[in-house]
C-alpha cells in the first residue's frame, strides 16, 4: 500500500472542525470481504455455496480454483488498519459437522476463527486510541440462536468498554466517541440487535451493491445510488467493486479475481474516488477489494479536505 503505515492515526490527525462533524458525513476507507485475505482449500466449502459447487470441491483442484476467486484482499486486518481502513466488511458462518459454537469467517471457503479476527483489531485499537472502526456483520451462515449468542459475548469480551451504544447517527462524531472512550460500532444484520444496546441495526448501514463485471455500469450506480443515500439517520457505503459472474469465472478459471477484474479496472475506479465529495448527500464509507494495489485508502481520506474549503466559503 502506498505510504502504508502513515494512515494509521488518521483520524486523530484530522482538523479540529472535522472531529465534530458526524461521522456519517466524513469520508471513510473501507474493505470488501475484508477477512477473505486467508481462506482454508483444506476445509469443506462453506455453507454460503450451492449444492453443484459443494459436490465439485470434493476435487482439490476446484477449491484451488475457488480460493483464486474467494480471495478479495491481500493485507491481514492489521495491515488494513494501518494503511488507513476503517470499515470492515464481514461475513459468518458455524463449520457444519464441527463440536461446540465456533464462528469463521467465510466467503466460499472458510477463514480464521471470527474471535482471533477481533482480537487482532482491538489489538491496534488499544494501540492508536483516536482511531474508529465499524465492523459490519452482514452475512450469516448455519447459525442458529446459540451461535449468534456465543458471538455477540465474544465482541462483547473482546471489546469491552470500546464499543459505542446505538445513538442517533448525527450525535455519532470523533469529539463524541473519544469523549467515551469508545472506538467500535458493531453494525449486526439479524433481529437479536434489539437485544443489546452495542449492535447497531444492518439497516443503519445500507450498502447497495451494482452485482456487475462492466465498470461504466458499477460508477453510473454508484453515483445513482449515492444520490438516493438518505439525508439522515444513516451510514451510507459505496461498495466500488465488480462481482464476476459464473461465465466470468468460466471462462478466466486460473486468473482469479485479482487477475480478471480488479488489475485492470481498479485505476479507473480510484479516478472516480479522487472526483467525490463527503457530506450530507456525499460519499460515507467506500469499500474496495486489493485495497492495497492502487492509493486506495489515501485517496479517500483526502476526500475530507473538501469538508474544510466548503467551510471556509461559508465564512
Amino acid at each position: 500500500m502506498a505510504g502504508e503505515g502513515s494512515n494509521a492515526d488518521w483520524m486523530g490527525s484530522l482538523p479540529p472542525a472535522l472531529k465534530s462533524l458526524p461521522l456519517s458525513n466524513l469520508a471513510i476507507p473501507g474493505s470488501h470481504d475484508s477477512f477473505s485475505y486467508w481462506v482454508d482449500d483444506k476445509s469443506p466449502v462453506g455453507p454460503d455455496q450451492a449444492t453443484t459447487i459443494k459436490r465439485l470441491a470434493k476435487i482439490s483442484l476446484v477449491k484451488k480454483i475457488m480460493k483464486k476467486w474467494s480471495v478479495t484482499q491481500n493485507l491481514t486486518f492489521k495491515e488494513q488498519l494501518e494503511g488507513g481502513i476503517r470499515y470492515f466488511d464481514l461475513r459468518v458462518s458455524s463449520k457444519p459437522g464441527e463440536a461446540g459454537q465456533e464462528i469463521y469467517f467465510i466467503h466460499g471457503l472458510f477463514g480464521i476463527k471470527v474471535c482471533d479476527g477481533l482480537m487482532e483489531i482491538n489489538t491496534f485499537l488499544t494501540h492508536h486510541p483516536t482511531e474508529v472502526v465499524f465492523l459490519d456483520f452482514n452475512h450469516f451462515y448455519a447459525m442458529g440462536n446459540s451461535h449468534h449468542v456465543y458471538l455477540i459475548s465474544r465482541i462483547q469480551e473482546v471489546f469491552g468498554s470500546k464499543l459505542c451504544t446505538k445513538e442517533c447517527v448525527e450525535n455519532v462524531t470523533l469529539n463524541y466517541l473519544w469523549g467515551k472512550k469508545q472506538q467500535v460500532l458493531i453494525f449486526y444484520h439479524h433481529p437479536l440487535y434489539e437485544e443489546y444496546p452495542f449492535l447497531w441495526p444492518g439497516n443503519k448501514m445500507p450498502a447497495p451493491w451494482a452485482n456487475t463485471t462492466n465498470v461504466r455500469k458499477l460508477l453510473q450506480f454508484l453515483d445513482t445510488t449515492r444520490g438516493e443515500r438518505a439525508k439522515h439517520g444513516t451510514f451510507h457505503v459505496s461498495q466500488a467493486i465488480l462481482t464476476p459472474r459464473v461465465r466470468t469465472i468460466a471462462r478466466y478459471l486460473i486468473r482469479g479475481l485479482k487477475n480478471t477484474l480488479v488489475h485492470r479496472n481498479l485505476p479507473t475506479i480510484l479516478e472516480w474516488v479522487k472526483l467525490q465529495k463527503p457530506g450530507v448527500m456525499g460519499v460515507n464509507i467506500i469499500t474496495s477489494d486489493f485495497v492495497e494495489l492502487v492509493d486506495f485508502a489515501a485517496s479517500v481520506i483526502a476526500l475530507n479536505d473538501l469538508l474544510l474549503e466548503e467551510g471556509k466559503s461559508r465564512e
